[in-house]
């Protein structure tokens, strides 16, 4: 009984913190915003360098009907028959779909994320069960989506997406079919025109390419996506800028794109992340031999480490080699008195903070039921793209910059961490409690640190005008986790370092695909 009064309150606590964390970070905040209407259509973006296609056409598209075929003519009168009677739930769609289908499925992402950042409750023997892809519907649901997990998943998503729309725009360039509302007068157009040819529908490239991406990531909400991806591509019909052959064209291509992902991510060693009981022996065994204090789990009881073999995972940016190269050197030694110099300053923090302090360490905590580091960043970017009028296919190159060059960051990261295998400083210190929870991998060196070097190098590429800003924001996310008594002073500055490096990886990548030129 005891045991599952625990359990119960532990998951209204968790509900209680989702609750909060998806009113304020998630779509509530956009739900009005204004159509997407691109300062330029981007039509040469067929021949942008993609990331696992060979080339736009891997997969063939069929040349369109012509406009006055009456297979498409009877298209356009579905178009007028839904035009006659629109709901407001319709318009509301419409008006939903319309701000961009990348910035709405990165949302979506940023919830799901949210949802399923919860550590599984301990078993009756003191024991930790382990969510399972083979068997997602029994607790602890599939997946824990923490920081590293919420890293690839949104690198794949919108790496996926970019590569989708690159082909999708090398094709409506090629048939250039015209979009409903430039074939017949009239039919209304619900959004903003533009000369953009409409087959392939690009908004049916993003629904078909997602739904596949979802079925792996997040098995438990197929039916949730599938439903998500219809409305996006009824909104297109309904609002007058596709036909339903723009849809069926666009969806599969999307879908096909998406395999070509979904059989990198089956071998890209994520699936063993989690590691074994020997993994774990082994961790301890390798830093005492330095003669150094190993990291152990601070939670009751012990907790496995998150993911200690994540840092094998193949990158996305750099060669899976690289990633030992990017690793940075030591931190400081255990018996060292830099070490407790720098465990006195975060006792400091911890016996003083400051009102300002206190807001920078709850903005940036990011902990249980929150779309993680990763998604804060996303957030940012998402928030400061709708300002800039980008192409669809420019928001989804964008977004594939950040998360890609955020989950290497993840990958260099826990490569570092599980190296050195640092002790927190609680663990140095007992008396130290932190402001926030306490992560259970080892410290050095800081996630938060390396997320935000990595963010906030490649976003001040996209946006030079927000450099600055951006680089304030990562400095003071790193910041929070020394003010928070979670990392030490080293482990965020070298982090920043690392993720900068990470970041210059993405900005390579940025001045050679063809999008600025």
């Amino acid at each position: 009984m005891k045991k599952m009064i625990g359990l119960i309150l532990f998951m209204a606590i968790a509900l209680a913190v989702l609750q909060f964390s998806c009113a304020k970070s998630t779509s509530g905040r956009t739900d009005n915003l204004a159509p997407l209407s691109p300062a330029k259509t981007d039509t040469g973006a067929g021949s942008w360098q993609t990331i696992l296609l060979a080339g736009p056409t891997d997969f063939p598209v069929a040349a369109p009907l012509p406009v006055n075929n009456p297979l498409y003519v009877a298209e356009l009168n579905e178009i007028k028959g839904f035009q006659k009677n629109l709901s407001a739930d319709d318009q509301a769609k419409i008006r939903y779909w319309g701000a961009g289908g990348v910035l709405r499925w990165n949302e979506i992402m940023r919830e799901l994320v949210a949802k399923y950042n919860l550590p599984p409750y301990q078993n009756t023997d003191g024991t930790y069960p382990f969510p399972s892809s083979a068997n997602p519907f029994a607790y602890p649901l599939f997946p824990f989506a923490n920081p590293p997990y919420a890293a690839r998943a949104y690198a794949y998503v919108s790496a996926a997406q970019y590569d989708a729309l690159v082909a999708a725009w090398y094709y409506k360039k090629l048939y250039n079919r015209p979009a409903p509302y430039s074939v017949d007068s009239s039919i209304s157009a619900k959004l903003p025109k533009t000369t953009l040819p409409s087959y392939p529908s690009e908004d049916a490239v993003l629904a078909g390419v997602t739904v596949e991406m979802m079925k792996l990531l997040f098995p438990d909400e197929i039916a949730y996506i599938q439903q998500k991806a219809e409305e996006e591509e009824e909104s297109r019909i309904k609002a007058g800028v596709a036909v339903r052959s723009d849809i069926v064209a666009g969806e599969a291509l999307g879908r096909q794109v998406a395999d070509k992902f979904i059989a990198r991510a089956r071998t890209d060693k994520a699936g063993a992340a989690a590691g074994t009981q020997t993994d774990w022996t082994g961790f301890v065994t390798t830093t005492t031999a330095r003669g150094e204090t190993p990291w152990v789990s601070l939670e009751t009881p012990a907790r496995p480490p998150m993911l200690p073999l994540f840092g094998n995972v193949t990158p996305f940016l750099f060669p899976a080699t690289t990633t030992a190269t990017l690793r940075p050197g030591p931190p400081p030694s255990t018996s060292s008195t830099q070490m407790k110099t720098e465990t006195d300053e975060v006792y400091s923090y911890i016996k003083n903070p400051t009102r300002d302090q206190m807001r920078i360490v709850q903005f940036w905590a990011d902990g249980v039921a929150t779309y993680t580091p990763p998604g804060h960043w996303d957030a940012i970017a998402a928030e400061d793209f709708i300002t800039q009028n980008f192409s669809e296919v420019r928001w989804a190159r964008n977004m594939a910059l950040l998360n890609m060059s955020l989950m290497d960051a993840a990958i260099v990261c826990w490569n570092t961490k599980y190296f050195y295998f640092n002790p927190r400083p609680t663990q140095m210190n007992p008396s130290i409690k932190t402001l926030t929870g306490i992560p259970n991998f080892p410290s050095y060196i800081s996630g938060h640190s390396t997320f935000s070097g990595a963010a906030a190098t490649i976003l001040g590429y996209i946006i030079p005008a927000r450099a600055s800003a951006y680089s304030a924001m990562a400095a003071e996310a790193s910041l929070s986790r020394l003010y928070g008594g979670i990392h030490y002073r080293s482990d965020c500055a070298i982090g920043l370092t690392t993720g900068q490096a990470v970041g210059n990886y993405a900005i390579t990548r940025a001045k050679a695909d063809g999008a600025d030129n």
